[in-house]
């Protein structure tokens, strides 16, 4: 009885031992791009505020 025993532990112990083999682990590169949304009136606050400006110096003269 004490031959099963031992013989059934050895067999299991041989056999996670040797199930999957030595495989080196995959390893993926992920690469995020973040897109900004820009709003359509992006464009038009820079001349509107340049146009306020000179307005304000011809005004002021």
């Amino acid at each position: 009885m004490k031959k099963i025993a031992l013989a059934t532990a050895l067999s299991l112990a041989a056999t996670s031992t040797f199930a999957g083999g030595f495989a080196e682990p995959v390893t993926e590169e992920v690469v995020v791009v973040e897109e900004t949304k820009t709003s359509s009136s992006g464009g038009i606050i820079v001349p509107l505020l340049l146009l306020l400006v000179v307005a304000a110096a011809v005004a002021s003269n």
